[in-house]
């Protein structure tokens, strides 16, 4: 697809084009210096090993994407040293985190561009076997210029690779804080692309998630089309509404909190959108009430996917499916097997009752890097325990009702924080809102809540705890429900929990 428009811009970012041609060019450049050094200086004992590459770039950078293509052409493994955060690419990972990384994974090469350069020399001086440093450009002598390469020289046919071994991996953030690497094979990859040979027309893909993290299969999808992949920095409604009118965007991948972020934008009437043929929204289930605001807004072009990284997509809600209001309340249609399990008995739940999800899909991954019994722990005889927490209706929708562990006891019964926030979420004043647990000194459980208000709202705490007594039942009410400016987030683009109830324990003098 690269080869039949070579002068098309394949890769745009703010200062910086590369056309089909160039692109394709600095990929088999690279990859050709890559594989000469990899066959040239094999270390002994090394044999049967794939080398592995880590990239360290600024995230959301042709570099980022011209040397994972590169790595992976020349058979190595890609490891991403840019971030856990799924949603914003500006936010780095510690130099701790990325020391350990390279220990663990024994890398080959360090890729880097200049505004890395020195942070990547510094976590090579703490090393005892340090990589090799690596770069699109002469950036000193200690560093492989890997546009020196011949492309010609670089035979394409020959390229071989095996569905069954790690293409890339992503470093997620887990509960403990300390990164879980997570093998994405090739087969993966593969699957990307044959759904881009089957997109009727080029996609024009803005790109403002990490493209080291998941959220890179869309850049993949794009290319493969025949399309565009434009570049930003991070997510701004402003900005993304510019971006679309004038690149004439196709296909976006954002969140539930960015997807209302634009349709309450005050340029949302004004901004020309008719080139949006879809919007992916991933990361969390969305409110059904703002659910219905952004199909006003967009029209039959919203895509829910849910997934994880170690399984890749679970289920989607189509963009028919958004008018109704029924199934906004759902995640859609599982498109791979799965299964609610009882949390307490080994047994599979019939329609209608909670369990945990479980997940047997081609797309699940092979294992945390070098921790294979934390892999058993979450892959169990084939299946993929998530975490969540969800339920499969008479029709086959799938609705998820939070994570294991956020289900709270209080007043008597079992209380899922989903529940509260959509109903929250139901009323007109309401533009954002999380529901934790607050426990107190006699370990008693209360349900609290947090809520960002619509600029032109009137809605008090009483307001909301009788609106959702009136749509749920007086025993879910929020014991407190407090007012943001907006509300912090996780590295996956969550509303973070933990924070806000450390906020309300503290607030409350515990």
């Amino acid at each position: 697809m690269l080869a039949s428009d070579p002068d098309r811009i394949a890769l745009w970012r703010e200062g910086e084009e590369f056309t089909a041609d160039r692109f394709s060019t600095a990929v088999v450049t690279a990859a050709e210096v890559l594989r000469r050094h990899f066959t040239e200086h094999r270390a002994p004992g090394t044999d049967g090993t794939d080398p592995v590459v880590a990239v360290l770039t600024v995230t959301n950078s042709p570099a980022t994407i011209i040397l994972r293509y590169a790595a992976n052409l020349a058979g190595a493994t890609v490891v991403h040293l840019h971030s856990t955060n799924a949603v914003d690419p500006t936010d780095q990972m510690a130099a701790a985190a990325r020391q350990e990384i390279l220990s663990r994974t024994g890398v080959t090469f360090l890729a880097v561009d200049k505004e890395n350069l020195d942070a990547a020399r510094e976590l090579c001086d703490r090393l005892s076997e340090p990589p090799r440093l690596a770069a699109l450009g002469a950036l000193g002598s200690d560093v492989l210029d890997l546009s020196s390469g011949d492309p010609d020289a670089f035979d394409l046919d020959a390229v071989e690779t095996d569905p069954e071994k790690p293409a890339v991996v992503i470093y997620t953030s887990g509960t403990s804080g300390r990164p879980k690497g997570v093998m994405q094979p090739y087969r993966l990859r593969s699957f990307n692309l044959q759904v881009a040979l089957q997109s009727p027309e080029p996609i024009v893909c803005l790109s403002t998630l990490p493209v080291s993290n998941s959220s890179g299969s869309a850049v993949d999808v794009a290319l493969a089309s025949g399309g565009t992949v434009v570049l930003h920095d991070g997510f701004e409604a402003g900005d993304v509404l510019r971006a679309v009118e004038r690149h004439r965007v196709s296909a976006l991948t954002i969140t539930p909190p960015q997807l209302y972020m634009l349709i309450d934008h005050p340029d949302i009437a004004t901004t020309d959108r008719s080139s949006v043929k879809l919007i992916t929204y991933v990361g969390s289930p969305a409110a059904p009430a703002r659910l219905a605001q952004a199909v006003e807004v967009f029209g039959p072009v919203l895509l829910q996917l849910y997934g994880t990284t170690e399984i890749s997509g679970i289920s989607m809600l189509m963009p028919q499916d958004h008018f109704d209001p029924e199934l906004r309340r759902t995640v859609g249609r599982p498109t791979t097997q799965i299964r609610i399990r009882d949390l307490d008995a080994d047994r599979d739940l019939p329609s209608g009752e909670i369990g945990e999800v479980c997940v047997r899909s081609p797309s699940t991954m092979l294992g945390y890097w070098g921790e294979p019994e934390l892999t058993a722990a979450i892959v169990r005889d084939g299946w993929v325990h998530t975490g969540d927490l969800g339920s499969v209706d008479e029709n086959g929708f799938l609705r998820l009702h939070g994570r294991m562990g956020e289900v709270m006891k209080a007043n008597g019964i079992k209380v899922h924080p989903t529940d509260v926030e959509n109903a929250l979420l139901s009323h007109p004043g309401i533009a954002q809102a999380a529901v934790y647990c607050v426990i107190d000194d006699d370990r008693v459980e209360h349900i609290h809540a947090a809520v960002v208000a619509r600029p032109d709202s009137t809605a008090d705490a009483g307001t909301l705890i009788g609106h959702v007594a009136a749509e749920l039942s007086p025993k879910h009410v929020p014991a407190v429900v407090r007012f943001h400016d907006a509300l912090p987030l996780t590295g996956a683009g969550k509303p973070d929990k933990q924070a806000l109830a450390v906020t309300a324990r503290f607030a409350e003098g515990r």
